[in-house]
């Protein structure tokens, strides 16, 4: 979600302030929720490996995954140099697939070389989409007509070379809700959050919800239920290291707790965990391509 964030910015993310208002109450737990993590196989949909919080122990932290039932990692860019390095880190590794793209928050730097770079990089057979990208107005840290510019840059360019967009957005629904309109790219809106006016946009395009961590928290809220989106349109993640699901709350998020969020959509929706994580994985496939279907499994 940030821009290639230290370890002083990843406390502050783990520190912040969770939403005010109190979450509706739980559901039932799901029905059939297998035993061992090999009977299903889930795709962490968006996960920041590339960060220093993981320089330690990657190779320990894809071990985990990979024995919790993790058969793929989609390894997000922010930046340039992040994206360079998350190309990197997915080339030869037949489970972890790379985005790239120029998060919001970075979108001041936006220049055409900055196209041209990203271009190069989406031509690597292991950068199966364009993102982060897309608009925050609650932080701001990069003006808002520069964020639009870059956006719609990246935008463009994804609908150019048929590859599907990863937008991150918070606190722009307006905004947001008009630009989907024209897109001609698969939408993923990660860690989804946007009030009913991106939903009914999203669901205009055919775009594709993906939840992170953050509605495994007591006092989460949404004006969307879960329940609304359509199953086929329903992906998962972690935003790690950020946003560690419950019970992990405060800790370093990884790929392995993305098994938590599907438990959690699995509960919010009445269905049992297995057909969460069968539809999710399905629909991962068909959001990043035939990438994922080759390679899903050998993380």
């Amino acid at each position: 979600m940030r821009a290639a964030p230290g370890r002083s910015a990843l406390r502050r993310r783990l520190s912040r302030p969770s939403p005010p208002h109190p979450g509706p109450r739980r559901a039932p737990a799901p029905r059939c929720v297998p035993r061992r993590p090999s009977d299903v196989a889930l795709v962490d949909a968006h996960c920041h490996l590339g960060d220093g919080a993981f320089d330690a122990d990657r190779e320990a932290v894809l071990a985990r995954a990979r024995a919790a039932g993790v058969s793929h990692v989609v390894v997000i860019g922010t930046t340039l140099e992040d994206s360079e390095r998350a190309a990197a880190l997915a080339q030869g590794r037949p489970g972890l697939s790379a985005t790239a793209g120029v998060h919001p928050h970075e979108a001041r730097t936006w220049s055409e070389d900055s196209a041209a770079r990203l271009r190069a990089l989406l031509a690597r057979p292991e950068v199966v989409a364009v993102g982060e990208t897309g608009l925050d107005y609650h932080y701001d840290h990069s003006p808002r007509a520069a964020q639009r510019r870059a956006f719609e840059s990246q935008l463009a360019l994804a609908a150019e070379l048929g590859k599907p967009v990863v937008v991150h957005a918070r606190d722009a629904d307006d905004d947001l809700a008009a630009l989907l309109g024209g897109v001609r790219a698969t939408v993923v809106l990660h860690s989804f959050s946007a009030g009913p006016k991106v939903f009914a946009a999203g669901m205009a395009i055919g775009a594709y919800f993906s939840f992170s961590g953050m509605i495994t928290f007591r006092n989460w809220t949404s004006s969307v239920r879960l329940s609304d989106c359509p199953a086929d349109r329903l992906l998962v993640e972690t935003d790690a290291p950020y946003l560690a699901p419950a019970p992990h709350r405060g800790r370093r998020n990884e790929p392995a707790f993305v098994r938590e969020v599907a438990l959690a959509l699995a509960r919010a929706r009445g269905e049992p965990f297995a057909a969460v994580a069968q539809q999710t994985t399905a629909n991962a496939r068909r959001a990043f391509g035939a990438e994922i279907a080759a390679i899903e499994g050998t993380l």
